[in-house]
């Protein structure tokens, strides 16, 4: 294991009913007015809104909605929160909701309280965070991200067409409240593709260094086996109340730092993926299951011996009969194989893109990570995108 300094803020409260138990307690911990952020309204056909507003008004909060925070959240939308968040001198804000609506909350809980323009001082750069954001706390309805357990927000600036995240520890959610049961009414392709990012989260980390025996890599290959099994069960029954909380945690342990202790990480298919979305607005999810296998094809030589236990340890292939870069491909395979058979898209042309799209004006767009296997540049990103087209 390389060496490494761990350290996570947020204190999750998981299971049935945790909303309605602890909710009004936790928010009388804060001051009176509270920021209830979300998404396209969903929660209000749901339950969850009802719910949520019951405890706030029990512990007598002063609440001031903030909705339509959209899937690739924008840095319009992280200003117009900020604003309202200071006109009416919030004291929480409460982001109840998905990846995207917890992402938004943690730039706003920064922007309501910096002087100067977040965007170009820490999304555009990595910044220090030298001030205390606005508290946040969290109620996840969509197992995906990960994002409850981490100061990570992925924002997208329109007017640069760029899409980028960065992991603040300040940001960390003071609470997490995780309710399985609220992902039940998530429409099942949505719940197919976070289940694909929280399988997208595991392999970066995983396909990285050290190649040898180490406990994050230990773990990696359980909880990719897992979102594979729990991901198959709840396609076959959406109330799969065993396989939808086994989603929700493995979603948390992906990106709660834990698998990360010791990596180097190649984070580069989030990279493309990233600018796909900044140009075609596309799920995020999707956009990886797209970009994963051909992307793999591309670096599995240089990483052969990572690639071979994935394929014996996550897939169960048998290594008889094959020499070792035969093994690795057929993991790979095995991951494009998975990806149909759940049904998430295999090209471009499925996420929008057609004869007009720039392929490599998006290329030359994407941030070159410096953990993969294989050293990318620019062109064979072009590539991947031209095989994935």
């Amino acid at each position: 294991m390389n060496n490494f300094i761990f350290e996570n803020a947020t204190k999750v409260y998981f299971g049935k009913g945790c909303v309605k138990e602890y909710l009004a307690c936790l928010s009388s911990h804060y001051g009176q007015t509270v920021l209830l952020a979300y998404g396209g309204g969903s929660i209000k056909k749901n339950g969850v809104y009802d719910e949520v507003m019951c405890s706030l008004k029990k512990a007598g909060k002063n609440v001031i909605e903030f909705s339509g925070i959209m899937a690739n959240p924008t840095y319009a939308k992280v200003l117009e929160g900020a604003k309202l968040a200071r006109e009416n001198k919030v004291d929480l804000i409460l982001g109840v909701g998905g990846g995207s609506v917890m992402d938004c909350c943690k730039a706003i809980s920064m922007a309501a309280v910096y002087d100067g323009d977040i965007w170009a001082d820490f999304w555009a750069r990595q910044g220090i965070v030298d001030f205390e954001p606005l508290p946040l706390g969290v109620v996840v309805t969509v197992a995906g991200t990960g994002s409850e357990m981490n100061g990570g927000a992925v924002i997208t600036n329109e007017d640069v067409k760029v899409k980028t995240g960065r992991d603040y520890p300040r940001c960390n959610p003071k609470f997490a409240l995780m309710d399985p049961a609220y992902t039940y009414s998530v429409p099942k392709q949505q719940m197919v593709s976070g289940g694909f990012d929280i399988l997208s989260h595991i392999m970066e980390t995983y396909f990285s260094e050290p190649n040898e025996e180490n406990v994050s890599d230990d773990i990696s290959e359980a909880l990719m086996r897992g979102v594979i099994r729990d991901l198959r069960a709840a396609i076959e029954n959406p109330e799969d109340y065993i396989a939808r909380s086994n989603l929700m945690w493995e979603s948390t342990m992906g990106e709660n730092r834990i698998i990360k202790l010791g990596k180097r990480m190649d984070f580069e298919c989030h990279q493309m993926e990233h600018q796909l979305g900044a140009y075609l607005d596309c799920n995020h999810g999707a956009g990886l299951a797209v970009l994963h296998p051909v992307y793999y094809r591309h670096i599995y030589r240089e990483g052969l011996p990572k690639f071979r236990k994935f394929a014996v340890n996550v897939w169960g292939i048998s290594s008889e009969g094959k020499t070792e870069e035969e093994l690795a491909r057929a993991g790979v395979e095995a991951l494009a194989d998975f990806i149909r058979e759940i049904g998430l898209p295999v090209t471009l042309r499925e996420l929008g893109a057609d004869e007009s799209t720039d392929l490599k004006a998006i290329a030359d767009s994407c941030n070159l990570a410096p953990g993969s296997y294989k050293k990318m540049t620019h062109e064979e990103i072009l590539k991947i995108f031209q095989e994935c087209y």
